[in-house]
């Protein structure tokens, strides 16, 4: 019996992520320090008007050559917490001298480190109200106090940039009468030794329509665009060992990811015939490893790029769907804030960097990104409706609200090779749910 394609429901869609990719002058031999000084420089003005705003127009605004001791001011600059737990290169060449390495932690943060401001070349110890274990390096902030005897800033009150001005979006007029859904997954797995084809064919015919009953096929036709938020391909595909072979032998070494490519390249043509695809590249995605991480190259995807519905994009990743912006990453600048700071919930980080006003704080101190000497990319300009991030541990989502009534819905996206989760977002009213796979092939609507 001959299946019918469903016929899916549309809205409009603009990639908005231009910032993001590579200019055509690429300059790796910059040092980082020209990209906290565009990253301070850009979001001065910003914080400047929100610390006017919480403590009056009237507040001495100082550089902190300026500073005097016992003068109440506010100073702007960038935090940087000194850890001792820190990896670093000495440590990695001890190790290499036989040193026997020390084990590896979860999180490198302890109640010895240290808060500092810098600014302008020069740098000042925080003490005070301000908590160490919340504070993210890489951060803009603006600190209240005062300069104490022995040279240090004591702090009474402290703020960040906050939600950037969200406009009343242009809605489709179809959002305002019915349901529009994107779709979000990440950590397809492809090439684990585990097999999960099965799994891969469930989420391909519930998309087309080929699985479900009446009621799921009525909401995946209002699906408009399918987003894979990075690592499409599993951890195993990464062989490190292949790395140490002379490079005459390599040549009879198949690596483990071009086999596995070739199966993604058929999940997306079968994918892409029915619905959008975006695919963002990811941790363990054969691409650049540093961020923003470039689209992966359409010479891998022979079948699949035949379809105009299937691209590959930039993390992090930003689009204009139904009139909402929405904002992206497959999950690497959330992993390493974890490790390098005392949050302990994925949503609060998330969070953490909306309200800091940028996308990956502790790029390019612990978390490596491109050299930019003339802007900063991760810098978030403007609001998102939704902002999410792939390759979570688990499916969380939460509706936050700015001071000026910006509402902004984050979701954390779990691997669906681990966790069989999908998640719905609902673009009409900011709602979404998790759409788990069970053993019985049957959805959880």
């Amino acid at each position: 019996m001959k299946i019918e394609k469903i016929e899916r429901d549309t809205c409009s869609y603009k990639n908005v992520s231009d910032k993001f990719y590579f200019s055509k002058q690429r300059k790796f031999d910059l040092q980082y320090f020209q990209l906290y000084t565009v990253r301070l420089s850009a979001m001065r003005q910003r914080i400047i008007d929100v610390a006017k705003k919480k403590w009056g127009k009237d507040i001495k605004i100082m550089e902190l050559s300026d500073i005097k001791e016992g003068e109440d001011c506010v100073v702007v600059g960038i935090l940087f917490r000194k850890m001792e737990l820190q990896p670093s290169i000495l440590k990695e060449i001890a190790q290499e001298e036989g040193v026997i390495p020390l084990p590896p932690h979860e999180k490198y943060t302890s109640t010895d480190d240290i808060l500092y401001l810098e600014a302008q070349q020069q740098r000042i110890v925080l003490i005070g109200d301000i908590e160490v274990s919340s504070s993210i390096t890489g951060s803009v902030v603006a600190v209240r106090g005062h300069e104490d005897s022995s040279g240090k800033f004591v702090v009474v009150n402290f703020s960040y940039c906050g939600l950037p001005y969200l406009p009343c979006p242009n809605i489709d007029a179809c959002l305002v009468k019915e349901d529009r859904y994107l779709l979000l997954t990440s950590g397809l797995g492809i090439g684990d030794l585990s097999e999960n084809c099965l799994l891969l064919q469930i989420v391909i015919d519930l998309v087309s329509g080929k699985l479900g009953n009446e009621h799921d096929q009525s909401i995946f036709k209002k699906v408009v665009r399918l987003i894979i938020a990075g690592n499409s391909l599993s951890k195993t595909t990464q062989d490190k060992e292949s790395e140490k072979v002379a490079k005459y032998l390599q040549k009879r070494i198949q690596a483990k990811s071009v086999e596995a490519v070739k199966q993604l390249d058929d999940i997306l043509m079968q994918l892409g015939s029915t619905i959008p695809v975006d695919v963002m590249p990811g941790e363990f995605d054969p691409t650049n490893q540093f961020l923003p991480q470039q689209p992966l190259h359409k010479c891998m995807f022979p079948k699949s790029y035949g379809h105009s519905t299937v691209q590959s994009v930039t993390n992090p990743y930003q689009l204009m769907i139904g009139g909402l912006r929405v904002l992206g990453t497959s999950g690497q600048n959330i992993d390493n804030i974890y490790q390098y700071s005392c949050f302990d919930n994925r949503l609060d980080i998330l969070e953490s960097t909306l309200l800091r006003g940028h996308i990956s704080p502790t790029s390019p101190d612990t978390l490596s990104c491109y050299p930019f000497y003339t802007e900063d990319p991760f810098i978030i300009d403007h609001c998102p409706h939704i902002y999410f991030v792939g390759n979570q541990p688990k499916f969380e989502t939460r509706l936050i609200e700015g001071n000026d009534k910006q509402k902004v819905l984050l979701v954390c996206v779990p691997p669906l090779e681990k966790t069989f989760t999908l998640v719905m977002v609902n673009l009409q009213n900011l709602t979404c749910f998790p759409l788990t796979l069970n053993a019985s092939l049957e959805s959880n609507f």
